[in-house]
């Protein structure tokens, strides 16, 4: 019923695998140089900065407000409503030489001569980081601590080939997104670090499904070396990734082009480490553990061990 692709389906994907390399070999090297050179774009919440509170007689253009404070010089605040439509929070990031009340003024002003509206200042506050130094480097290990657990799940589950390949997908998928938003210098804040959480998670699914299904081909079928089975099995699975990374998309797209400034990096990661993800589960978890010499041998299961004097237990 949801078979986009005709069953009989055979795609060489393998042909195509040292191309596959040498592009994701680049694009990790120039993620790696952006990341080296630029670093990434940290928000407010591993920042920290100043936080200003100012209320309206009506409901506030919220778009109207940024443009005002980016014409002074503030295009780096973060606007957004705070409990009603009327009330609007603005977070700068720590500026040198310049005092919390002064900094409130400035922006008190240019959002009344922006706006030309009555403006009033509720509160303002020096917000410390969300993410300190200690939290970041715990968050680091706990990622390689993450991926080490997966290279044993799936070295047990499956083989350490298909293990190898599983966790270099996951590397791939991450280095490229961080290297992306470090090139870009996209701001980088908690919803980004969720959102590439989630990319990992969805990465290693669609692996895994791809190496059930290697695996039962490697079993199945008799005839044919690995590269031919590992292209039948990703054929096979190919209108699976097709329907789960489409239906996907589409709500990543619609939350990049109309969710607003707030989800807008939320969404760009989302729709870069999908991408990536897809991708990766072919031409690097998969064609890596070919190269790394996959063979029927490696996953099929070991033979029954013949108890000695087994044919003498039925007598008396």
């Amino acid at each position: 019923m949801f078979q986009l692709l005709k069953p009989d389906l055979n795609i060489d994907f393998m042909r195509w695998s040292k191309p596959a390399f040498i592009f994701s070999a680049l694009m990790i090297a120039a993620s790696v140089f952006s990341l080296s050179t630029k670093w990434l774009n940290w928000g407010l919440d591993f920042t920290g900065g100043t936080l200003i509170e100012v209320g309206f007689e009506k409901p506030a253009d919220l778009q109207l407000i940024r443009d005002s404070l980016q014409a002074e010089g503030f295009g780096d605040a973060i606007v957004q409503n705070f409990g009603t439509s009327r009330d609007v929070m603005v977070r700068l990031r720590p500026r040198e030489n310049v005092k919390g009340e002064l900094l409130g003024t400035q922006i008190l002003e240019a959002i009344k001569t922006g706006t030309g509206e009555a403006v009033e200042m509720r509160r303002i506050e020096f917000v410390g980081p969300n993410v300190g130094d200690e939290l970041t480097e715990a968050g680091g290990l706990a990622i390689i601590a993450s991926l080490l657990c997966i290279l044993l799940y799936v070295s047990v589950r499956f083989e350490w080939r298909l293990a190898a390949g599983a966790v270099t997908s996951l590397a791939h998928d991450v280095i490229i997104t961080l290297g992306i938003f470090s090139f870009m210098q996209i701001e980088v804040d908690l919803t980004i670090v969720a959102a590439l959480l989630t990319v990992v998670g969805y990465s290693l699914n669609d692996t895994i499904v791809v190496y059930d299904r290697i695996r039962e081909n490697f079993r199945k079928m008799r005839k044919g070396d690995a590269a031919e089975i590992i292209n039948s099995s990703v054929s096979q699975t190919l209108s699976r990734t097709l329907i789960t990374s489409g239906t996907t998309l589409f709500v990543v797209i619609a939350l990049f082009m109309q969710g607003g400034a707030m989800i807008h990096g939320f969404a760009a990661a989302l729709l870069i480490g999908i991408t990536i993800g897809t991708y990766s589960s072919i031409y690097v978890a998969s064609a890596l553990a070919l190269k790394l010499g996959i063979t029927r041998e490696h996953l099929l299961p070991p033979p029954p061990v013949d108890k000695e004097g087994e044919e003498f237990d039925p007598m008396p």
